[in-house]
């Protein structure tokens, strides 16, 4: 939540915030970090606040792009930093980004006029410090010539008042800058609450898209009525309303028995939860916001939507996904498949039964602490299958001495043990909960660390291992364990993730639960890479190419395949609903989402 530059503020702001670190909106009071990076001489302390990190590496990209637009078009610098807010429709993107302009335009002007490097002209201006750099650094280094042509400044630029309140925990100074206020604002409070923004009647469920609404939960079709809602077990077999909001309801002219019996009851409905990270909201941040090749008049159109969903795409991850295809979405394509979807075919008594509670940042301590509270679901509601799916925080840090900061086994097993005693008191008898092993990310070094990032794909001089080694200098990396040239750091975070899972397959072996089955399934994204290669593909193609981190469409569709063959040999899903085909009949599309 973090804003800086020109680049609409936390238009890329945000999109930055969480690329540089995916744990900002989970963790948005966490403080920054002295460290110093692995095979990198330089230290760093951005900041006086909170959030500096993240507004230096903001500030860095959108001057880089400003640049590089400047070649691109033959234009001045001049121009296309005046012009460079008509990229975002008008609203408080674009209201921020024209302040972020006023404040520090002239200054980015001079400085990009005089060849100063994206790194140099952002330490110069006061929105980095201490010498990281994503670019190729000057012969006499980024602090260096930062302070050389800091003095020839005519002017100051945007200084926060010392004065003001500070902005909420973990938001940079800039946020007090008028314009920019009432974006982060915005920001700041639905991505610490992570339940639907618009919810009347408090069951959990909404009946708008973005604020962790539909795209997150099925539809609420009675938005002022706590007993109606997805997943609700039917009052008087839905006679004469939709109690369940499955678009199933009405009686059987032929037969006189409501639809919701005849065609729904015994057929051992089960909805579909996750538990979970960024990679169970499936992040993702448009790639062309970082080329500056792609972008156009109509790149940002969206942004604003994007912003609701903290740059996660719930309504096309491997668990939660119900659009078909990603037809309707401009900014991201690719094979469309999910748990739910998957299950919804096999029973559409159980359309809109879906819940994504994945929060960007979240690890097992954060579930048990607050993220699994926002479940919904009750002895009045149909069972589910939970997905406890935190494949990676829990090793992933940004912190100079990472392996300190990665949760340790014993801890693993006390929040793990946690968080199955609360779902044991709220889940429906008859439920199950998967529990899936951590990830193994060394192929994200491995795989990426020579390749040409977007933000360098116009010269070719930023590669994955020097954003890496950025975001390691400033300490804001997502998981410095992995994303690292030190091979012997990237095998421990593979160990304690070994370690971890472990603890959590145990868990599964030796709980006994009331209201569900407990089961544990290994992490498949080596598997579907592993199958991916020997098609003759590369393991890259199926990574996210702005973070380098987390699977992207392609590796969330192929994910479900393997994860319910593994649910079918365990024999944990219910029956082909045998009416599946009249349900269609006579209810089509059953009200849609």
């Amino acid at each position: 939540m973090r804003c800086a530059q020109s680049m609409g503020l936390c238009a890329l702001g945000l999109g930055l915030l969480l690329i540089s670190s995916p744990t900002a909106l989970g963790n948005l009071g966490s403080p920054p970090v002295n460290v110093r990076s692995h095979g990198s001489p330089q230290a760093v302390r951005v900041g006086s606040q909170g959030g500096g990190e993240t507004v230096c590496v903001v500030c860095v990209v959108v001057v880089a792009l400003v640049e590089q637009l400047t070649e691109i078009r033959n234009s001045t610098v001049d121009k296309e930093v005046e012009k460079f807010c008509e990229l975002f429709p008008k609203g408080k993107v674009r209201s921020a980004c024209d302040a972020i302009i006023l404040a520090y335009g002239p200054e980015v002007i001079r400085l990009l006029v005089d060849h100063e490097t994206p790194d140099v002209v952002c330490h110069a201006i006061d929105l980095c410090s201490g010498g990281c750099h994503l670019f190729p650094p000057p012969p006499t280094g980024v602090a260096a010539r930062a302070n050389a042509v800091r003095s020839g400044l005519v002017t100051r630029p945007y200084q926060p008042d010392p004065n003001a309140p500070p902005p909420p925990p973990g938001l940079p100074k800039i946020c007090n800058l008028p314009g920019v206020k009432e974006l982060c604002d915005i920001i700041y409070g639905f991505a610490n609450n992570h339940l639907p923004l618009a919810d009347l009647d408090h069951d959990g469920f909404s009946d708008i898209q973005g604020f962790r609404g539909t795209d997150w939960r099925g539809k609420d079709c009675g938005p002022e009525s706590a007993a109606v809602h997805p997943g609700a077990q039917p009052v008087d077999d839905d006679r004469t309303t939709d109690s369940n909001c499955n678009g199933i309801f009405g009686v059987n002219p032929q037969t006189q028995v409501p639809y919701e019996k005849e065609l729904c009851e015994d057929t051992k409905q089960m909805g579909i939860v996750v538990l979970g990270d960024s990679a169970s909201a499936h992040f993702h941040v448009p790639p062309e916001y970082f080329e500056s090749q792609a972008i156009n008049p109509t790149t940002f159109a969206h942004i604003e939507g994007i912003l609701t969903n903290e740059f996660d795409w719930p309504m096309l991850s491997a668990s939660t996904a119900f659009y078909e295809n990603t037809s309707s979405f401009p900014n991201i394509n690719g094979p469309v498949n999910s748990s739910y979807l998957v299950n919804r075919r096999r029973n559409r008594c159980t359309h809109r039964d879906y819940q994504n509670l994945g929060v960007n940042g979240a690890r097992a301590g954060s579930m048990n602490e607050t993220i699994q509270e926002g479940l919904s679901r009750s002895d009045l509601d149909h069972p589910a299958l939970v997905l406890y799916a935190l494949i990676g925080n829990d090793v992933c840090n940004g912190h100079v001495d990472t392996v300190a900061d990665m949760t340790k086994p014993a801890v693993m097993k006390a929040e793990a043990l946690a968080t199955m005693a609360y779902l044991d008191t709220r889940l429906p008898k008859g439920s199950t909960v998967m529990m899936m092993g951590l990830a193994d990310g060394r192929v994200l070094y491995e795989s990426l660390h020579d390749r040409i990032h977007p933000i360098g794909k116009l010269r070719g001089d930023v590669t994955y291992t020097a954003l890496y080694d950025f975001l390691n200098c400033l300490g804001i990396s997502p998981c410095r364990g992995w994303m690292n040239t030190n091979e012997t750091l990237r095998n421990a975070t593979t160990d304690r993730a070994k370690e971890l899972s472990a603890v959590l397959e145990e868990i599964s072996q030796t709980g006994n639960y009331t209201n569900f089955d407990i089961h544990y399934m290994p992490n498949v994204f080596k598997t579907i890479i592993d199958e991916w290669v020997a098609q003759g593909h590369e393991a890259w193609e199926l990574i996210e190419p702005v973070d380098g981190f987390h699977p992207n469409q392609i590796a969330n569709a192929l994910t479900v395949d393997i994860a319910w063959q593994t649910y079918e040999k365990m024999g944990i899903m219910p029956p082909i609903n045998p009416h599946n085909d009249e349900i269609e009949k006579v209810f089509g599309s059953q009200g849609g989402y």
